[in-house]
């Protein structure tokens, strides 16, 4: 299911990109820190980071973060819009959790 604004998944790509970006990062710090946190399971090429990168700048839900160092690195920043969809996708992750343990149980 594509991202979108109207409660609508996001992709386990975009749903760790906004996380890590409630902080400053560029590309490659993302890139390792993706695959980091997920122990290599989702591991984003640079055309496949750029691409999400630049489609969630287009919606408002990043912005390019500049910063007063000289790193050449371009950064990017969560904006607002950004959060509250981040906010939501928490919201929905936790529903799921909620009515997969009711369900399921302990199995």
């Amino acid at each position: 299911m594509p991202e979108s604004s109207d409660r609508g998944a996001l992709t386990e790509a975009v749903y760790y990109i906004l996380l890590l970006l409630h902080e400053p990062k560029h590309g490659y710090a993302l890139m390792q820190q993706i695959a980091e946190m997920t122990g290599d399971r989702v591991m984003l090429g640079a055309g496949t980071l750029y691409g999400a990168l630049n489609t969630l700048i287009k919606k408002g839900w990043i912005e390019d973060y500049e910063d007063d160092s000289n790193d050449r690195r371009k950064a990017y920043l969560i904006t607002e819009m950004g959060r509250e969809i981040f906010a939501a996708e928490i919201v929905r992750l936790k529903e799921l959790l909620k009515n997969a343990e009711k369900i399921y149980g302990g199995k």
